[in-house]
């Protein structure tokens, strides 16, 4: 037998690991695999009515993703309380109103705040709302200078300003052309907006967020089946959604949970597990979102966990580079959406989210869809580019990168007006 150096062994280790991490992006390399039929149970049992889905497929489906992907909330709050911090009746040059409010978790003698920046239209009826996450401040989504700006930790970005992962005054605005307030105002929508770092902090460290409310003595982490960050972000959502129901000026109106990328995934969770939600958007959500994870293109399920190891529960992790044993994949996070309506939308450059993914997580969602009455997605071929389909299931392949554009908004909006007026 031949040895090698230790040097040559660790330089050959380290390129077999990093191997397997090699990006596919070619379709002819895609492995073959078996998707799971969303309409027969784990026990081999066809779900052919709506009433089959919700007692037996739909629970099975929750308990799967709860344990073994996103992870399991551990527990209740004991009590949550809202306080408004600032309110104006005239904002965005008169033609919204702006509020700013205080939602506080209690858990275990231990409390999380967060801030919900809310515009909702002055001179128009409200007809509903988006609420989704930011990713660098409630002050970076509008130039408005009476936003708070938040003392939570951020990740560095240095195209907006951020540096010593702090936000500051130098970064208000650099993101509004994410966001399309005034067509959203103009349409009779409002926006409800939380920076996710105050939910939890995008970093591999689960002392600073809300999972220390959660945890046994002497706990320090999540256990394997225990929630990761996606999970927080997502419950957090529904937290959000206690507060809107309570408010008087947007209790019984639609919302639409929002996320891109990462935020992507979370809204997606969200949308599953509270139907309190009326829709669901999802923008680039990739793998561990609406892409089907057992394609193997772009990100795979073992770069992410390897990448991003607390966006997941532990269990997960069983699943790196081994997609095949998956018993369930992406299409069936979708379709717990049903019959609410879902938006699912891509970039044609951002192939790291796999964009045919994507669209193909969304035509297989369609069967459960098809069975309350609504309509999905009725081809496997993906439409042309700029060409939304709008369904019960939506879809657009757009021109460009991963981002929210303009073009996006205005899909989406038109969307919301179809269903939710």
């Amino acid at each position: 037998m031949r040895y090698c150096s230790l040097f040559i062994c660790i330089i050959f280790a380290l390129g077999t690991m990093n191997a397997q991490f090699v990006a596919n992006y070619d379709e002819s390399k895609v492995p073959e695999f078996d998707l799971p039929d969303p309409l027969t149970t784990f026990a081999k049992k066809e779900v052919q009515t709506s009433a089959s889905w919700n007692k037996l497929r739909r629970p099975e489906l929750i308990s799967f993703f709860e344990t073994d992907v996103y992870g399991k909330v551990p527990g209740k709050i004991d009590a949550n309380s809202f306080k408004v911090l600032e309110e104006r009746n005239s904002a965005l040059g008169d033609r919204a109103k702006r509020k700013q409010v205080k939602v506080t978790l209690t858990k275990n003698g231990k409390t999380l705040s967060f801030t919900m920046l809310l515009y909702l239209p002055k001179q128009i009826a409200l007809n509903g709302l988006f609420l989704g996450y930011n990713f660098h401040g409630n002050h970076t989504v509008t130039d408005d200078p009476e936003i708070i700006i938040s003392k939570a930790w951020s990740l560095n970005n240095e195209s907006i300003g951020i540096t010593n992962n702090t936000l500051t005054e130098a970064n208000r605005g650099k993101r509004s052309s994410r966001w399309a307030i005034a067509k959203m105002i103009e349409a009779g929508y409002g926006l409800a907006t939380i920076y996710y770092g105050e939910i939890d902090p995008d970093k591999n460290d689960f002392t600073d967020g809300i999972h220390p409310l959660f945890y046994a003595e002497d706990q320090k982490r999540p256990a394997k089946d225990e929630w990761g960050s996606i999970g927080a972000w997502a419950w957090a959502l529904s937290r959000a959604m206690d507060y809107l129901e309570e408010d008087t000026e947007t209790t019984q109106k639609p919302v639409v949970v929002f996320g891109h990328s990462r935020l992507g995934k979370a809204a997606l969770w969200a949308g599953a597990t509270d139907t309190r939600f009326s829709g669901v958007i999802s923008n680039d959500s990739g793998c561990g979102g609406a892409a089907l994870s057992k394609r193997r293109f772009g990100e795979t399920v073992a770069r992410i966990n390897e990448s991003f190891p607390y966006w997941f529960s532990g269990n997960f992790k069983k699943f790196n580079n081994a997609e095949e044993h998956l018993p369930v994949d992406q299409h069936e996070l979708l379709a717990l959406i049903a019959p609410r309506p879902l938006y699912v939308a891509s970039a044609r450059e951002d192939e790291w989210a796999d964009p045919r993914g994507e669209f193909l997580s969304s035509y297989y969602a369609s069967p459960v869809y098809e069975l309350f009455g609504k309509k999905g997605i009725s081809s496997n071929q993906m439409p042309n580019v700029n060409s939304p389909i709008f369904n019960t299931v939506s879809y657009h392949v757009r021109t460009g990168k991963h981002d929210v554009t303009a073009y996006d908004w205005e899909q989406y909006i038109k969307w919301a007006l179809m269903h939710f007026n």
